[in-house]
């Protein structure tokens, strides 16, 4: 009887045995199953384009400050009360516009009592000098010393001179526009003394403006008088064509040198902006790459060509480059060992993960 229990154990735990290992069959095949579905053996997908020589354009880029190229800062030369504000800030105005003017009350009085005496110096003058001889119809003939001290005897010096005086300050009593510009840093209020110690406001000329940014000096040799620039404003917005006016004849001690280049700002740039400048000039024929072409493997610069349907690797050595572009070796030139053939054929995407002589299709 014992024998016949131990009988129908040994063979209860050998028929769960050989389930269990059908079970984990089953489940190694399901895992391949979803192993050879996650993992599917397809070529990789790329794009290329045909290497050809053409015109390229160097780019410098730097930061720099467009500020306006006339800018006049207009004070009050006295401090009487203002009376009229013509302008605001941000408004643009013309060559000889009205922008504010003071009252003239006392600067009027002034100018005539001025007048008065002039006219007065104006008489002595001449009894000093018929006391002296001398007739209305000869006066051109004075002698310059007899003359000068005639007038000094007189008082006519001075009182031409505190004439011309208050005959400034009526004129300078309204402020107009030296030029075509915007209104800026325009803070006083009508009846309010003027601050002769303090600008009154500030015309920019923005249409004209002037970016002003540095290089580096071997960038030198890629930069002259002339070289077209753009410049885009941080704060966003469109970009602005201009030229380079001026190369600073001077390195500083951090090897930079200051650049300057007219900008039409078409009124949409502010003076005192921070912006980013590019430097654009054609350096002729060469063998150019977009930069997505490039790619590092050990640390060396590699690009794939396509040949009969896979991917070969090839060294090369990017020279000049711009935002999208690199200038590449010529392989047909004499002692030139890495780089490209032109009329090859160029992976430009679809390159990051792929092996020498790794197989392709072509988007």
């Amino acid at each position: 009887m014992k024998r016949h229990n131990f009988s129908c154990i040994l063979l209860c735990g050998t028929l769960v045995v050989l389930v269990a290992c059908s079970g984990k069959n089953d489940m190694v095949e399901k895992a391949n199953e979803r192993i050879s579905t996650v993992l599917p053996d397809v070529k990789n997908e790329v794009t290329t384009q045909i290497l050809k020589k053409r015109t390229f354009a160097h780019e410098l880029v730097s930061n720099g400050k467009v500020n306006a190229r006339s800018k006049a800062d207009l004070r009050f030369e006295t401090g009487e009360v203002i009376a009229r504000i013509y302008v605001k800030n941000g408004d643009r105005v013309h060559k000889g516009q009205k922008l504010a003017e003071l009252d003239k009350f006392r600067l009027e009085q002034k100018l005539s009592q001025a007048e008065d005496a002039l006219l007065k110096a104006e008489l002595e003058l001449k009894d000093v000098l018929i006391g002296q001889g001398y007739t209305p119809d000869d006066f051109s003939k004075v002698p310059v010393e007899t003359m000068k001290l005639a007038k000094v005897k007189s008082g006519y010096e001075q009182s031409k001179s505190q004439y011309e005086l208050a005959k400034r300050e009526t004129e300078h009593a309204t402020l107009t526009a030296p030029f075509d510009g915007v209104v800026a840093n325009l803070f006083s209020k009508p009846y309010n003394p003027a601050n002769t110690s303090e600008v009154f406001c500030t015309i920019l000329d923005t249409k004209g403006m002037e970016a002003e940014f540095t290089v580096l000096e071997n960038e030198l040799a890629f930069i002259k008088k002339g070289d077209k620039v753009t410049v885009i404003p941080y704060a966003g917005g469109s970009s602005f064509e201009g030229s380079v006016s001026e190369v600073n004849p001077l390195v500083d001690t951090n090897g930079m040198v200051k650049v300057k280049a007219d900008v039409n700002g078409e009124g949409k740039l502010f003076s005192g902006m921070n912006v980013r400048v590019s430097v654009r000039r054609n350096l002729g024929e060469q063998l150019v790459i977009p930069k997505t072409a490039v790619v590092l493997r050990s640390g060396k610069q590699v690009v794939f060509t396509l040949k009969e349907g896979r991917a070969m690797w090839n060294y090369v050595h990017t020279g000049l480059e711009n935002a999208t572009e690199y200038v590449v070796s010529d392989k047909s030139r004499k002692g030139v060992e890495d780089g490209l053939l032109e009329g090859d054929t160029v992976i430009v995407t679809g390159n990051l993960n792929l092996a020498h002589e790794a197989e392709v299709n072509v988007r």
